[in-house]
C-alpha cells in the first residue's frame, strides 16, 4: 500500500526549490509532468505559485499496481486545491518477454505526456482510446496546446542515470546522463531540479504542509534504479560526501563534450552528405568517421547502434576500394548497405531491386 508523506516542521535549506524553479523561462501554458511523488509534487506547487493559471498538470496512470489509483486521486486533489487543470493518461505498461519493465514504462510515459500535452477540445484521449474530462482552463479561453514541460527529476535521478550508464560502458552521451533542456516530438523538457536532493524537496513540501505519496515499488529491490539507490548511494555518500555535486560536474562535462562532438559531427556530415559518400568518410579519420555514422545513424534510426557495429561498420569502410565491394551490416534496429557511391540505412532489409 502507498503512504502517504505526511506534513511536518523541516527546516528548508535556503534557495532551492523557487530558484530553481525562478531560473525557467518557459512559453506558457506550462505543462507539469505529475506522477504524485514527493520532487513532482513540489514541482506542480512551486509551478503553480509562479505561475498561477498557467500550468496543466499531465498525469499518466500506468495501470501496474493497486496504488495507481491512488496515485490519481492524490494528483486530482492537489490540482482542485491549486486550482490547476489535470489532463489525465492511461497506458499499458507492461512489458512483454525479453522487455526492461523500467524501460518500457519510461517510454510509454514520455509518448503519453507528448500525447497529453496537445490540446485540441475538452478531453484528451489516453493509450487506451478511452477520453478522460479535462478541467477548463482558468484563463476561459479553453484548453491551449503545451509547448513547455517539465519533469521532476532530481540530483540522486541524475546520479543514478549515470551510474547505470557507466555499468553499462556507455559512451559521451550516456555519461552525460540526463539533460536540463531537451526538444523532442516538437516539446521543450525541463529539469529544473537536477541539482536539489531529494530531501531538499521533501523539507520544502513539509514546511508548506503538503502532502505526497510514496511509490510502494521504490522498495522493491528487483529494480536496478532501487538497488542503487538503497545500497550505492548511501556507500558512495559514506565515502565521498560531495559525490552528488562531483559526479553531477562530471556529467555537465560530458555533456559539453558531447556537444562538441555533435558540432563536428554536424560539420563533417555537411562535408560527406546524408546519407553519407564512402569516399568522403574515407578522408576523415577513424575518429571522426565514427562520430559522424553515429550521428546520422542516429537521426535515421532514433537512436546510435552499437560499439560493435560501428567499429565493423568502419572495418567495412576502411575496405571499400573497388566499386564492387559489398556492405550490408546490421546497425540499431535496421541495416547499412552500399548503394553506388554511398552508405544508406533501412528499416529492416533493403527493398529488392528491380527487375532488369
Amino acid at each position: 500500500m502507498s503512504a502517504v508523506g505526511a506534513p511536518g516542521g523541516a527546516g528548508v535549506p535556503p534557495g532551492g526549490v523557487e530558484a530553481a524553479v525562478a531560473a525557467l523561462t518557459p512559453r506558457l501554458p506550462l505543462g507539469v509532468a505529475l506522477s504524485g511523488g514527493a520532487d513532482s509534487t513540489a514541482l506542480l506547487v512551486a509551478c503553480a505559485r509562479r505561475w498561477p493559471g498557467q500550468v496543466v498538470a499531465l498525469h499518466v496512470n500506468h495501470g501496474l499496481q493497486a496504488a495507481a489509483d491512488i496515485f490519481e486521486r492524490h494528483c486530482a486533489a492537489l490540482c482542485e486545491r491549486w486550482q490547476v487543470p489535470l489532463r489525465v493518461g492511461r497506458i499499458d505498461a507492461r512489458a512483454q518477454a525479453g522487455e526492461s519493465p523500467e524501460e518500457v514504462a519510461r517510454l510509454g510515459r514520455y509518448r503519453a505526456l507528448a500525447a497529453l500535452a496537445s490540446a485540441d477540445g475538452d478531453f484528451v484521449q489516453n493509450a487506451s482510446g478511452e477520453a478522460k474530462a479535462v478541467e477548463p482552463a482558468p484563463t476561459g479561453d479553453g484548453p491551449r496546446a503545451v509547448q513547455d514541460i517539465v519533469l521532476g527529476h532530481h540530483a540522486d535521478d541524475q546520479i543514478e542515470t549515470l551510474i547505470l550508464a557507466l555499468s553499462r560502458g556507455a559512451g559521451l552521451p550516456g555519461l552525460a546522463a540526463m539533460p536540463r533542456m531537451a526538444e523532442r516530438a516538437g516539446l521543450r523538457w525541463h529539469r529544473p531540479f537536477l541539482d536539489l536532493p531529494p530531501d531538499t524537496l521533501r523539507a520544502w513540501l513539509r514546511a508548506r504542509g503538503e502532502s505526497w505519496v510514496d511509490d510502494p515499488t521504490n522498495a522493491d529491490a528487483r529494480y536496478t534504479r532501487n538497488r542503487i539507490r538503497q545500497q550505492v548511494l548511501p556507500a558512495l555518500a559514506a565515502a565521498f560526501p560531495q559525490f552528488r555535486e562531483t559526479f553531477a560536474r562530471s556529467a555537465r562535462h560530458a555533456a559539453q563534450a558531447q556537444e562538441l562532438l555533435a558540432n563536428i559531427a554536424r560539420a563533417d556530415l555537411d562535408q560527406t552528405g546524408t546519407p553519407p559518400r564512402i569516399r568522403a568518410l574515407q578522408a576523415l579519420p577513424r575518429s571522426r568517421q565514427a562520430n559522424a555514422l553515429r550521428a546520422w545513424l542516429a537521426q535515421a534510426a532514433g537512436r546510435a547502434p552499437a560499439a560493435r557495429q560501428i567499429d565493423e561498420l568502419l572495418d567495412q569502410i576502411a575496405d571499400c576500394t573497388t566499386r564492387g565491394h559489398r556492405i550490408h551490416l546490421k546497425a540499431g534496429s535496421g541495416q547499412v548497405v552500399r548503394e553506388g557511391d554511398a552508405l544508406r540505412w533501412y528499416n529492416g532489409a533493403p527493398l529488392p531491386k528491380p527487375p532488369r
